[in-house]
């Protein structure tokens, strides 16, 4: 039990991270960004309430008008594109509970998200003036599953105070570039994972070297999500990496259709199964030559299929069970075809012998992982469905990327076990 107190450790740590990130209860939260600027009452009031002369200053906001008849309610179309290629527009009711000063919002209609998904979300802005400052309070309250979501709309709303700052005192709001996704900070964050997980693996040598087949195995997995959306046509694709978590990579735009969403979850598994046959044709016919024991070739093949294979299991939160959701429509087909897949990867965990507790456990554990539930980001309208060919060809991708990586396990582990 000792020798795999590390691994257990790093499960632990994870699967924990994860419920925090992505599940945890947080209920209803307020998020409250504060900004102080040395300009007029007037000027400010008119460019943070979506009713003023300039309330389209921001770079992000393209129109903001009021609905005919209707005062309090305005349309605000944004540069952000829907799954169409559009702008996004989206409806506000607009309280001014103290003229002037300060105003509740709440978002009726989205052209990109249903309702439901902005059921709890409210705004208040509110201006206190202080000789020549004005202060400005945002806060921003809604439901939230998860710390992932809030984190992000905190700092969304920080750079939004920055650009009205840069807009107060140049007349112009430019995008800012997010200092936290530049290549060179991403590179930075995945050797800071690499550090990290090298005492779960034993400060040594051959330590190190799990810990960076492992951060590699990483990257190539989510450039393999990149790829699927260029393929699809975003225009922007990126990689962020989370240290111990791995990386998670970011499209341009919400998804158009269901084999979209198949595809761009299976693609990163998928672009990794093709380094398998070409990692056992160059061990097989140099390995020993090349690389001394051929043991590099074989534990980044172990990694490479084991970290996938975790990825391609049926949850909901993983790639695996994305997959399956678009390609199967039945409760009882889902069913099925997560027991196919359960099946096989517990056969070869059989087959490269782990203990049958270890098994059950694992298969415990990823129940729970499930039991987080999916995504509250619903879109406004149903995504294309699936041609009878795309469905197919998503199935079989899923269970051949399936049987690759387990083969991939089974070559390694026979070789460097036996």
């Amino acid at each position: 039990m000792a020798t795999h107190a590390p691994a257990i450790a790093l499960l632990v740590i994870n699967v924990g991270l994860l419920w925090l990130l992505l599940a945890v209860p947080l209920g209803l939260r307020t998020v409250r960004v504060r900004g102080s600027f040395r300009a007029s009452r007037e000027k400010v009031w008119n460019a943070v309430f979506p009713l003023g002369t300039s309330a389209d200053w921001h770079h992000s906001v393209l129109t903001s008008r009021i609905i005919p008849d209707t005062p309090n309610r305005v349309q605000q179309t944004y540069t952000h594109l829907d799954r169409h290629g559009q702008p996004i527009v989206r409806l506000l009711e607009i309280t001014e509970t103290v003229p002037d000063t300060e105003y509740d919002a709440r978002v009726l209609d989205d052209s990109a998200l249903d309702a439901i998904f902005w059921k709890d979300f409210r705004e208040r802005r509110r201006l206190v003036e202080d000789g020549d400052m004005v202060h400005l309070t945002i806060e921003q309250t809604d439901r939230y599953r998860g710390l992932a979501f809030l984190i992000f709309r905190f700092f969304a709303l920080r750079r939004e105070v920055k650009a009205l700052q840069q807009w107060l005192e140049t007349g112009q709001s430019k995008p800012a570039r997010v200092v936290f996704e530049h290549p060179l900070v991403q590179c930075g964050l995945a050797l800071l994972s690499t550090l990290l997980l090298w005492p779960f693996f034993g400060l040594t040598r051959g330590g190190l070297l799990l810990s960076a087949l492992l951060t590699l195995v990483i990257v190539l997995h989510e450039l393999g999500h990149m790829a699927a959306y260029r393929a699809f046509g975003h225009k922007r694709v990126r990689m962020i990496f989370v240290p111990l978590l791995g990386g998670v990579a970011i499209g341009g735009r919400p998804y158009n259709s269901l084999f979209e969403v198949a595809t761009c979850a299976l693609m990163g598994a998928g672009m990794s199964a093709f380094l398998i046959p070409l990692a056992i044709i160059l061990y097989e016919a140099a390995g020993n030559e090349v690389f001394g024991s051929g043991t590099a070739v074989l534990i980044f093949l172990l990694i490479l299929g084991a970290f996938n294979l975790l990825n391609l299991l049926p949850m909901n939160r993983f790639d695996g069970g994305q997959v399956l959701r678009q390609v199967f429509h039945s409760h009882v087909s889902r069913m099925v075809g997560s027991f196919l897949i359960t099946l096989i990867i517990a056969g070869v965990g059989w087959r490269i012998g782990m203990p049958t507790p270890a098994l059950l456990a694992g298969l415990a554990v990823f129940a729970l992982l499930s039991m987080m539930g999916t995504s509250g980001v619903k879109p406004r309208h149903r995504l294309d469905e699936m041609t009878g060919g795309q469905r197919i060809l998503s199935g079989l991708g899923l269970y051949s990327a399936v049987a690759l990586h387990g083969y991939a396990i089974v070559y390694a582990t026979d070789r460097l076990f036996s």
